[in-house]
């Protein structure tokens, strides 16, 4: 199959079990699961698609990987594709949560449970970031260009991290800055 060919979920039961298993191995964050899941797995979407989708994801009020089966599943089956999506995302983690909170409880303080989940959010980080790595190769074909999309990931890596200034503001100040040089590209393109 051609790299950028892509199929779709043939039915509402596919979503439900693809974002079932998706929560249920994405513990301390998704990205690099629904990414690789959509993608290369299951061939659902481009590469482009994702980034465009998980973009619009990202901006939305609430998690980015809930608001993705939203977008995801109303794209193909409407409003039922979106509650499945949510609902497979919702029904089994939250069992297991609420399974391993009670677990917590009787064995939470003992050094073996916290050296595993500091253990956890390592691997998560990592995972994070590689996809991050892996993503990259879409930006050749975005309109900003590579070097002035790379201009943006390190101001917003020096605002949150050197300045301290809070995720939220650094998202909508340089989101808003990135919308505004893509339109003005596009309205200069087409004026040409």
């Amino acid at each position: 199959m051609d790299q950028n060919q892509t199929t779709a979920p043939k039915s509402l039961w596919e979503i439900f079990v693809f974002f079932t298993l998706l929560a249920l191995q994405g513990f301390g964050g998704i990205l690099a699961f629904i990414e690789q899941g959509l993608v290369v797995k299951k061939r659902w979407m481009t590469r482009e698609e994702f980034l465009e989708d998980w973009a619009v994801a990202r901006t939305l009020p609430g998690p980015p990987a809930i608001n993705m089966g939203i977008v995801f599943g109303a794209r193909h089956f409407g409003a039922m594709g979106a509650l499945t999506a949510t609902v497979g995302m919702f029904f089994f983690p939250s069992i297991l949560v609420l399974t391993l909170g009670v677990a917590y409880t009787t064995v939470g303080d003992q050094e073996m449970v916290i050296n595993a989940l500091r253990g956890m959010g390592a691997v998560a980080a990592g995972l994070i970031i590689a996809t991050g790595v892996k993503l990259l190769t879409a930006l050749r074909i975005n309109i900003l260009g590579p070097r002035v999309c790379g201009a943006f990931v390190v101001a917003g890596f020096v605002a949150v991290v050197v300045f301290q200034v809070r995720v939220s503001y650094a998202l909508v100040f340089l989101g808003l800055v990135a919308c505004t040089l893509a339109y003005l590209k596009l309205t200069s393109s087409k004026a040409r």
